[in-house]
């Protein structure tokens, strides 16, 4: 995969397959027994690295949406439009699996044959994924109330994309956002000050009148949204709020504005008022935080696997670019230090990978140690994988010099979109506080969780020495170890890492990324050390 171009200027990487090259993807796949689902796959795969697709991609980020709230005859509508390449991503992303497949599917390796799918697709457009895994993650919250569920489901279930702005009878698909920050609270959605009215019962139950405001509603044209709002009697519920009423009129959702994000451009993000917007209730009442937080928990493992796809993608954006590109007589990707910084991002992807696919798996289980591990892990792996993800693209970015600078290279789009993993779906404290909680609420959990490492841990006594020591801050006042919950989370997610890379990467790999993440020096640089003295066999290994 070396050699030089007559200009010294690497080519667009473009036509290749993300499956195909991604050992440690396909051997998760493997590993989830989703192997029935490897054709597809590998079509995907073949799709996403397409020159087409890549425009696509683009095109969707250089032509973000654009918000008319009025028609030429001062009617409001409140419609956002988009380049013609976001519904190719979202039609994309939906025939692909990504906005149902462990519900159309009920396979419990279907949730290993989606981890790959979201994983792929976050390396090439994640404006889209934002939709997509709202919609997803809706499906369970919205059976909680029968009726509704029954109605939506075959447009939830579609793998077609749906773009009309309708009422709910009229598409053949929908997509369902979410509403649950305001300006005044932001994570603390107890603060929340929007009400909601009942005003009678309707064949989805009870329905209410809400009013109030959403500081950050994702996304606006989505067919529904799932709200938090405020009874008088029992305080915050979940309400399934649609664009459309049931008669046919337009729901009172009024967009304000569109945020001006840093990253995440071909997505809609906006702030709305209510004005009496009909809603139905979902769950029970005055349960509504807790049933959002049961799909936050879904929305959670997709931000551990887009930011591993991130990983991805920088790593791969930089080999190809250092195997390339010739500079003081070798190629980037022949020079020593360079091969250090190499290898240890090729760790830092593979561990994020195994860590995301794994925790995928899980979801699809029943058995009381995966439900203990997702409880703990679900977190710590959204928190470790975002926070990573960061400064790793950032790192990327720097290995193409001035040419990852430029808009017209691969990185700047990704190097935008990194951060917003970390702060949707509660940023770094709020995950190491759910860490914590979760520590609180089923302390033998926690320590069952710890019994699953130390039994892999046994192995490595560097690794056992952070088993013993995260049971030992068990231990330790409430208070004294909320104010150390980033230090705990990151052991227990480096330790959960370790011991998933001794179970399923190669020997070569395991003993290098436990030898370099448990060295004093390892953190602060990506780069420091790769553990190993042969830097270039993990490289060769990294990207088939």
């Amino acid at each position: 995969m070396i050699g030089q171009h007559p200009d010294n200027q690497v080519p667009e990487l473009k036509d290749y397959n993300l499956f195909s090259s991604d050992p440690a993807l396909q051997r998760a796949v493997a590993r989830g027994q989703a192997d029935w689902r490897r054709p597809e796959l590998l079509r995907q795969g073949a799709e996403y690295g397409s020159e087409a697709t890549l425009r696509a991609a683009e095109d969707a980020n250089l032509y973000p949406p654009e918000l008319h709230t009025h028609s030429a005859t001062g009617q409001r509508i409140d419609v956002v439009k988009f380049h013609p390449a976001w519904h190719t991503m979202m039609a994309m992303a939906r025939r692909n699996g990504n906005a149902n497949l462990p519900y159309s599917d009920t396979r419990a390796s279907a949730w290993s044959a989606y981890g790959a799918s979201m994983y792929m697709h976050s390396q090439i457009e994640s404006g889209s994924g934002c939709p997509t895994t709202m919609t997803k993650a809706c499906i369970p919250v919205v059976a909680l109330n029968p009726a509704l569920s029954a109605q939506l489901a075959p447009q939830l279930l579609s793998l077609e994309h749906d773009p009309r702005d309708l009422p709910l009878a009229q598409k053949t698909s929908i997509t369902i956002g979410m509403g649950m920050t305001e300006k005044q609270g932001g994570s603390d959605v107890r603060s929340n000050t929007t009400r909601a009215v009942p005003s009678g019962s309707g064949p989805w139950g009870d329905e209410y009148l809400l009013t109030g405001h959403k500081w950050f509603f994702s996304a606006p044209m989505c067919d529904g949204h799932l709200v938090l709002a405020k009874t008088d009697e029992h305080g915050s519920s979940c309400f399934f709020v649609p664009r459309w009423r049931p008669d046919g009129s337009k729901n009172p959702i009024h967009i304000q504005r569109l945020k001006d994000k840093v990253g995440n451009r071909s997505n809609a993000s906006s702030e709305v008022e209510f004005k009496a917007a009909f809603g139905v209730r979902v769950g029970a009442e005055g349960r509504g935080i807790r049933t959002l937080i049961e799909m936050a928990n879904y929305t959670r493992l997709d931000c551990a696997l887009s930011s591993a796809g991130y990983l991805r993608q920088g790593l791969v954006q930089a080999l190809h670019y250092t195997r390339n590109r010739f500079a003081f007589g070798r190629y980037l990707a022949e020079q020593a230090a360079m091969q250090t910084l190499l290898a240890d991002m090729a760790l830092e992807s593979e561990a994020a990978t195994v860590l995301a696919m794994d925790l995928a798996a899980r979801f699809g289980s029943s058995d009381p140690a995966d439900l203990a591990w997702r409880r703990l892990l679900t977190p710590a792996a959204k928190f470790w994988n975002c926070k990573r993800a960061v400064g790793f693209c950032g790192e990327a970015m720097e290995v193409f010099g001035g040419n990852g600078y430029v808009e017209s290279g691969p990185m700047g789009r990704l190097f935008r979109e990194a951060p917003v993993n970390s702060i949707w779906e509660g940023s770094g404290n709020v995950m190491c506080l759910d860490v914590l909680r979760a520590v609180a609420h089923a302390p033998d959990e926690a320590h069952g969780v710890l019994d699953q490492l130390q039994a892999v841990a046994s192995q490595a006594p560097e690794l056992l020495s952070q088993v013993h020591r995260l049971r030992r801050e068990l231990m330790l006042p409430p208070e004294v170890l909320e104010a150390q919950a980033r230090r705990f989370t990151q052991r227990l997610a480096l330790t959960a890492q370790a011991c998933l890379m001794l179970q399923h990467a190669s020997t070569r790999a395991a003993n290098a990324f436990i030898a370099s993440r448990f060295d004093p020096d390892w953190g602060p640089v990506t780069g420091i050390s790769a553990g190993t003295p042969h830097p270039a066999e993990l490289l060769q290994a990294a990207w088939a």
